[in-house]
């Protein structure tokens, strides 16, 4: 038994309950596997992300109508606090990076460009977020991380 969960908790306002759902539906001795965007975990001594970090995850939000980030950390309790068992993670962010490039890089020209002044306000917003995730991510701070467990028997 599988449950995948593929960029789907950035887009859950409370991961508490997201967590709790992919708990429900798992079978005993299922494994889970969580595959999302998440922001940087927390250094020790740290008690939350810096105010530069937390503006342009805030602009990013507002761009893509997202709730507010957690870390794979975050994530890690919660799916201990499920009795969560052979939890592992992995940082996947190496293997978007050239996304977001490529992305970014075949949208400019005037094709392009024109298409994207012609969509309106709500592509174009979501257009200029590529911008923001990619700073965002060359700066440590957004990551996609990957998470997977078992759930008990």
């Amino acid at each position: 038994d599988l449950v995948w969960s593929l960029e789907s908790g950035e887009h859950m306002p409370d991961k508490d309950k997201f967590v709790n759902e992919l708990f429900r539906v798992a079978a005993p001795g299922g494994r889970i596997i969580i595959v999302t965007w998440c922001h940087r975990d927390l250094q020790p001594g740290e008690e939350s992300l810096n105010k530069k970090e937390e503006r342009l995850l805030a602009k990013i939000n507002r761009a893509y109508y997202l709730p507010r980030w957690c870390s794979v950390d975050d994530y890690i309790k919660l799916l201990e606090r499920n009795g969560a068992q052979n939890v592992k993670r992995d940082d996947w962010s190496y293997v978007i990076a050239p996304f977001w490039r490529a992305v970014i890089k075949s949208s400019l020209n005037f094709r392009s460009v024109w298409g994207l002044l012609k969509s309106g306000f709500s592509t174009q917003r979501g257009a200029y977020a590529m911008f923001l995730m990619l700073r965002g991510f060359n700066m440590g701070l957004i990551k996609f991380g990957m998470i997977t467990c078992t759930k008990p028997q």
